[in-house]
């Protein structure tokens, strides 16, 4: 019979087993990670010179026709003469008269598994299992011992493992089914697009060679199937386990969720995963994650291993509309529900920062599982700017005023003014922009996050609630802070900020991707190469392929209007800007998408526009669309329109790119303007931080990033071999050899039309 190995923690495996309750509140009721590890560290500085600490223990468990490979770290290994007791040590906001013996099964479980696996090791027929509760804040303990034979630690594995055993069963019957149909499968089309062999060819090679690509492949090659089917094959080889489609926008989600039904129509035995955002898949009126507020967060964990199992026997394609109906059926709450099975499934699609975002990654996939699994980063040149967002942090004087005045004579009132009169003195100093971190003000912060956490557990308060989030936010940044963060400070009136700024974040990318297999980068404007490259942590041995349109480039007219569209001319060349666009409207059937640098741009361009030409169709790009709303400006695009639609939009916007209209759809784009970001104090950091590490400042703060927009744009009209169109380019710097070099090849066949 074969027998399948399974690796888990002991941490994992127990969690699993003995987890109960409810989704409790907005935020995790333990210390932060720095004073739980000073915590350890306090109490295993009391040990005696014979006793060990972090002690790595590991095990194979044979159960049935498989076997658990488990391990663990002992917190502590006290030696008393043949005594020997596992010591696991666990701090708490919560009050110890709070916390009995058998208040944390888990605890107990995760002990006694160590102790199970020492006894087991060292031939001992008992040892005893301690638990040690500390109080953060007051540092006070709390002990409880149980001592236990080696036949009760065994018998106590063996049932933990029999509960485990039926979700490993289910995962163990689909593995078998998953790469027998990876292998079998094959590319689900006739032919290869031209390129596109080139593409899924550098992906498998990337994967087999546990490396990380940056793919430049241009629009209209079908990036989303050249990625993922390769990667599928690559699981079907035993070279992989699971695989992370990550995109920025839900757009190129459902791309990549038709790519892998496509695949299981094709008889493909996958289970694939799409994470939609809390706040969209929320039940609740409010997303409040209390068991009192929400019937979906009460007992959730008393019913998810259900659910769980339930869907991974019945479905392959637990998108949204899916994950909802398992949810309302066994009552757990529908995004929760989502991270759980990202544990469980074959391929997760779900936005950048499940990976990237140190504070809200999948923490639970391990060393050993990362080790297995790929990530494919969609549009990557979007994941630039993400980042910086990511791992950036930042805290208001204001909220601290407002707490203190709140909690006055508390514990919470103390730290909020201590915080808010070293803002005060920062202000004061006019030190506003700073190389190094305020490690002052960090260990404030974690003062008062542990007094924020001790009021949390007992009331509800969303002022609190939320300076905390930005307290914790700001700690976990200043433990990545490095030489490519900045430290600045803006003041308005009484109020100050303080913002961590990640000026690069390449450091920070590639240290989250260095635990996978493979990294695959792709986008269809990774433009200029060596920016991308230096900025998303590629290192000299990465490939690198660039992958040029499969159409004519015939199939688009390109023009390039020289108007100028900076700020200081934007109203004098207005009113021949808008001609220009009925000029080429006259001359060009077919609807038409124009893009412009700014909301305020666009909507004076589009006041002017409708006021001349009253009988022309038009729609315009609202801020904040919500995604019916998107749906309907993009079904306004048809190809047997009565009359003809001019569309406005914003550049780098949500119509900008990830957008399909293919065919008549759409006949004609005009971008309006080179994309440059508003010249502005952030912006300006980075140009002089870029500038004194020997890259081009300017270029790296404003041009790139804004020609990206620009290309991204224009790539909206040729989208398959039949498309054909026009492509119009509004501004004198096209002209200039700076940004001809970052023109595709596609466009350089351009002509110069002076209005």
């Amino acid at each position: 019979m074969m027998t399948n190995v399974v690796k888990i923690s002991v941490r994992n495996l127990v969690e699993y087993v003995y987890r109960s309750g409810s989704i409790e509140s907005g935020f995790r009721t333990s210390s932060t990670m720095t004073e739980g590890t000073r915590i350890h560290q306090l109490i295993q500085k009391s040990y005696r010179e014979q006793d060990e600490k972090e002690v790595f223990v590991e095990a194979e468990i044979s159960y049935e026709d498989f076997i658990v490979r488990v391990d663990g770290r002992c917190d502590g290994l006290l030696k008393d003469g043949d005594t020997i007791t596992i010591d696991e040590i666990k701090s708490t906001v919560h009050s110890l008269d709070d916390i009995q013996e058998n208040t944390h099964p888990v605890h107990w479980a995760q002990a006694i598994f160590y102790g199970y696996i020492y006894a087991g090791d060292h031939d001992l027929s008992e040892v005893t299992i301690q638990l040690t509760y500390v109080q953060v804040k007051t540092q006070e303990q709390k002990q409880f011992q149980r001592v236990m034979t080696y036949e009760e630690l065994e018998s106590f594995v063996y049932d933990v493992i029999s509960k485990y055993a039926s979700f490993l069963k289910v995962k163990l019957k689909h593995k078998i089914k998953r790469n027998e149909t990876s292998k079998a499968l094959e590319f689900p089309f006739d032919t290869y697009r031209e390129g596109q062999r080139k593409l899924a060819g550098a992906v498998y090679k990337t994967i087999a060679d546990k490396k990380t690509l940056f793919a430049s492949a241009s629009t209209g090659i079908g990036k989303t199937i050249s990625t993922i089917f390769p990667t599928i094959k690559a699981i079907g080889e035993g070279k992989l386990e699971k695989m992370f489609y990550l995109t920025a926008k839900t757009i190129t989600r459902t791309a990549a969720e038709e790519a892998f039904r496509l695949l299981i129509e094709n008889g493909l035995d996958i289970q694939v995963l799409t994470i939609t955002a809390k706040d969209k898949i929320c039940f609740q009126a409010e997303t409040i994650c209390t068991s009192v507020d929400c019937p979906f967060a009460d007992g959730f964990y008393d019913r998810i291993n259900d659910a769980v199992i339930d869907i991974l026997k019945h479905e392959k394609m637990m998108n949204r509309s899916v994950i909802e109906l398992y949810a309302r059926k066994h009552r757990v709450c529908p995004f929760e529900f989502s991270i759980e099975l990202a544990y469980a499934v074959d391929a997760v699609i779900c936005d950048y920062n499940y990976i990237f975002d140190p504070r809200v990654s999948l923490k639970r996939l391990m060393e050993d599982q990362r080790k297995k699994t790929a990530i494919l980063v969609d549009e990557a040149h979007n994941l630039v700017d993400r980042a910086r967002e990511m791992y950036s942090a930042e805290i208001n004087k204001s909220n601290f005023l407002q707490l203190k005045r709140e909690f006055k004579n508390s514990p919470i009132g103390t730290s909020a003014k201590a915080i808010n009169d070293h803002l005060l003195s920062v202000k004061k100093s006019e030190e506003y922009v700073q190389k190094e971190l305020d490690q002052e003000l960090v260990e404030l912060l974690e003062t008062f996050i542990i007094d924020s956490e001790a009021e949390l557990v007992r009331h509800d308060h969303e002022l609190l609630l939320d300076t905390y989030f930005a307290a914790q936010a700001f700690v976990k940044i200043a433990t990545l802070y490095n030489d490519q963060f900045v430290t600045y400070v803006e003041v308005h009136k009484s109020e100050v900020k303080m913002k961590l700024f990640c000026l690069d974040p390449s450091e920070q990318i590639l240290k989250t991707g260095k635990g996978f297999k493979a990294r695959v980068f792709f986008s269809a404007t990774l433009t200029p190469a060596d920016y991308y490259k230096n900025l998303l942590g590629g290192q000299p041995d990465d490939y690198v392929i660039s992958v040029p349109s499969p159409f004519p480039r015939e199939n688009a007219e390109v023009i390039i209007q020289p108007l100028s569209t900076r700020y200081r001319d934007r109203e004098n060349t207005l009113e021949p800007m808008v001609r220009f666009f009925k000029d080429v409207l006259d001359k060009k059937d077919g609807n038409f998408l124009i893009f412009f640098p700014s909301y305020q741009y666009m909507r004076d361009a589009y006041e002017q526009f409708i006021a001349q030409y009253p009988d022309v169709s038009t729609i315009i790009q609202d801020v904040g669309m919500s995604e019916v709303e998107r749906e309907n400006f993009l079904a306004e695009f048809e190809s047997e329109r009565a009359n003809r639609l001019v569309g406005f939009a914003v550049l780098g916007g949500i119509f900008s790119e990830g957008v399909d209209l293919k065919g008549e759809r759409l006949q004609g784009v005009i971008v309006v303007g080179v994309g440059m970001p508003q010249i502005g104090f952030e912006r300006n950091i980075m140009k002089d931080y870029f500038q004194s590490v020997g890259r081009n400042g300017f270029d790296y703060a404003y041009v790139y990033p804004g020609m990206n927009k620009v290309l991204q744009a224009g790539g909206r009209l040729i989208r398959s071999d039949s498309d054909t169109g026009l492509i119009a380019l509004i501004d004198d710097r096209f002209l200039q050899r700076k940004y001809q070099a970052l023109l595709p090849y596609e466009w350089q066949h351009y002509r110069v039309v002076d209005y």
